[in-house]
């Protein structure tokens, strides 16, 4: 059975299924990765959404909830509930996003809830917080992150897909210069190393990863920058 909330897609099966269960065993002896989330259950329904919109911003991926850290299957008991919880709390994200949700029953009265996010053409998603601030995240190896002000340009520039010019003048000779002796720059040390205002520093980088001369490494402190090529 497959119904929808607030836009959001999903899908019902509340039947035990052995194929099911085999695959879902399957998917989590993979463990937590880049595109795969484990969660004991929705106790702080904003983490969820949280790794949700973060699979969104990237390349999409899978979130069960009933699933221990250690990957143990514990399933919830009252899945219905903590299905709601996630779904109340996934109106936070702006614009809404792209997943499909599925119960998969275990037996002994036991469902683990299986979201799967796909990778989203409306990126960058973002979540409204406790202070109703914006907050966007991306996803990273096996975490989710919080996206710099110049990642979250990047993500929405090349979901326009718009061809990219810039001047390649003495600051971006002195970036290519720098890159050349050391393995990465970050938007500080860029802006220490050049002499520009942050603002100016900032739009260099966003255009040379948009025009596939940098490549820009999320990091929880600061991004890193590297060539392309």
């Amino acid at each position: 059975m497959s119904s929808s909330i607030n836009g959001l897609k999903l899908q019902e099966s509340f039947a035990y299924n052995r194929q099911q269960v085999l695959d879902l065993k399957k998917l989590v002896a993979r463990g937590e990765c880049l595109t795969l989330e484990f969660k004991h259950k929705a106790s702080d329904p904003m983490k969820i959404v949280r790794e949700m919109v973060a699979f969104a911003n990237t390349v999409g991926g899978i979130l069960l909830v009933g699933i221990g850290d250690d990957g143990s299957i514990r399933g919830l008991k009252y899945p219905e509930g903590e299905s709601h919880v996630i779904v109340e709390a996934l109106k936070n994200v702006k614009p809404p996003l792209p997943l499909r949700e599925t119960f998969i029953p275990l037996g002994g009265s036991r469902t683990v809830l299986q979201f799967e996010i796909f990778e989203s053409e409306k990126k960058p998603h973002y979540m409204i917080a406790e202070n109703q601030s914006k907050d966007y995240f991306v996803r990273v190896a096996d975490k989710s992150i919080k996206a710099s002000r110049e990642l979250r340009e990047i993500i929405k520039r090349k979901r326009l897909r718009k061809d990219i010019r810039f001047r390649y003048g003495d600051h971006e000779k002195l970036l290519m210069k720098y890159l050349e002796e050391n393995k990465s720059i970050t938007l500080k040390e860029f802006v220490r190393v050049s002499g520009m205002k942050r603002f100016y520093a900032s739009h260099k980088l966003v255009l040379l990863v948009l025009a596939n001369v940098l490549r820009i490494i999320p990091h929880e402190n600061e991004d890193q920058y590297t060539l392309a090529f």
